[in-house]
């Protein structure tokens, strides 16, 4: 939690409780069902939750903006942002149903009322969105080509409607096609950490 207040200081408390209680869940729900690397679940907070707030650095979100996190797994980036943004309505969306379940659950134990979750393929998914939000699901050109459709027109951000996704390593290859409608920012701008110096936020405009 230090290292979630270290960057995040202005959070409310209702907030810090919700970021509180996720220690505890992901601990119990990864005993069951295995979402995070066991060996992984002590580095919850850096590896996985600050990680996925790496894309509350690069956007704010304006109330009202709806969001798919396509491939979430146990709820990651999607639970995260649900909680540094109640206002924004999250779909949570995994083919594999024992993690959307896990992210399901712990949502629902944490209150977060602005999050649905479907064990679906991304392909199924029909409804539209300001952005689609993953964490290193598939190579971009696949990730784009199955998610442009989702991608709504209606624009309500400082940053067009697109796909927002942490990949790591270099990216010269997976966004060659994209040149002229992407940005990509090193996640070691916002977060000091060891951890994250090979990280990035890729942003698409669709």
């Amino acid at each position: 939690m230090e290292t979630i207040l270290k960057y995040f200081p202005n959070i409310s408390d209702r907030q810090k409780e919700q970021f509180a209680a996720l220690y505890d869940l992901y601990y119990d729900w990864n005993s069951k069902i295995n979402v995070i690397s066991r060996k992984d679940i002590e580095n919850l907070y850096l590896h996985h939750v600050l990680h996925s707030l790496a894309i509350a650095k690069y956007i704010t979100f304006k109330p009202g903006t709806t969001i798919m996190d396509m491939g979430c797994g146990g709820g990651f980036p999607g639970i995260p942002l649900a909680i540094m943004f109640p206002e924004v309505q999250f779909h949570l969306v995994d083919s594999i149903g024992k993690k959307v379940r896990v992210a399901g659950e712990i949502a629902a134990a944490i209150g977060l009322t602005n999050v649905r979750t479907s064990h679906s393929r991304a392909e199924e998914i029909k409804d539209k969105y300001s952005f689609v939000v993953s964490r290193a699901v598939m190579q971009l050109p696949d990730l784009v080509k199955i998610c442009r459709k989702n991608i709504s027109n209606k624009q309500s951000n400082a940053l067009p409607n697109g796909i927002i996704c942490l990949k790591g390593g270099d990216m010269s290859a997976e966004t060659q096609a994209f040149r002229n409608c992407r940005e990509i920012v090193e996640v070691s701008n916002y977060f000091g950490e060891e951890y994250f110096k090979d990280k990035k936020v890729v942003y698409v405009q669709i």
